[in-house]
């Protein structure tokens, strides 16, 4: 996965966190070496000190993190005994006191690690903590779910440019359709998509077909596109826990194990192009 997109996830993901818990300063950073992290995102700081920085494994909170794989957390960072101070300076440059840092776990590989913290010292809340996690796994699902689609890509031989555009069209087709108030027009838009799906075909020897209800397949297409389960939500006018509920649903109809694997049915079966 291309190291720019990564860091657009990762900063997405600060923004909600910040947003949603009024935490002051957020920021976060990956892994480039297996060892190392540099911090690259950040929002809310006043100054350009965390900026850049390196944090290697088992040095201060995020090091600790790292190491250890699991959420780390202090009240107050300068007087923390239970992590070595190494970066004292830039953390007392931007006056962070209480800070929490929580892994980017992908197939139990620490990927990055992202921060929260005030300029007060004060216990970090367990709203705070489960939103930070929440934040985390957002950004490991859409991780996730990039690596796969590279993973397969690699595997298989890919469609032309040309098919890829269709695909990606079937996918905004299957988006717009639902929000379009005049019912012939919103029909005539589901026949397209109809015809996209019988341009692409069920293979020889495929198995039986899978019948899929139309926001399962809006779905699917989604998460085609690389969509994460929030930003799918969004794009389609759902509630996140919506659509997972019609994501595990197609997955159960098509004996899927993973977002990938259905979509890969889907389009086995002649369910998407």
């Amino acid at each position: 996965m291309p190291e720019h997109v990564e860091s657009v996830e990762l900063r997405g993901a600060l923004l909600r966190l910040r947003r949603a818990t009024g935490l002051q300063v957020v920021f976060g950073g990956l892994l480039h070496d297996g060892r190392a992290m540099r911090i690259a995102e950040l929002n809310g700081a006043v100054t350009p000190a965390l900026r850049g920085l390196t944090i290697s494994t088992g040095s201060g909170l995020g090091g600790k993190c790292l190491a250890l794989s699991r959420p780390c957390a202090v009240t107050d960072y300068a007087s923390a005994r239970h992590i070595t101070h190494e970066y004292d300076g830039p953390v007392s440059a931007e006056g962070l006191r209480s800070v929490i840092a929580v892994p980017l776990v992908v197939r139990r590989t620490v990927r990055g690690v992202l921060y929260g913290a005030l300029r007060e010292s004060l216990p970090i809340g367990e709203r705070v903590f489960d939103a930070a996690v929440a934040a985390a796994r957002d950004v490991e699902q859409a991780f996730a779910v990039r690596d796969e689609v590279r993973e397969l890509q690699a595997r298989t031989t890919a469609p032309g440019p040309s098919w890829e555009e269709v695909r990606q069209a079937y996918g905004e087709l299957r988006e717009l359709a639902p929000k379009v108030a005049d019912p012939e027009l919103r029909a005539r838009l589901l026949t397209v998509c109809g015809r996209l799906e019988s341009a692409a075909g069920a293979p020889p020897g495929a198995g039986p077909a899978v019948s899929l209800t139309p926001r399962e397949r809006d779905v699917l297409a989604a998460v085609a596109s690389g969509a994460t389960n929030a930003s799918a939500a969004r794009r389609l006018g759902l509630r996140p826990e919506t659509v997972k509920g019609y994501l595990r649903s197609a997955m159960r109809k098509l004996g899927a194990h993973t977002r990938w694997e259905a979509v890969v049915a889907a389009r086995r079966a002649g369910a998407l192009p």
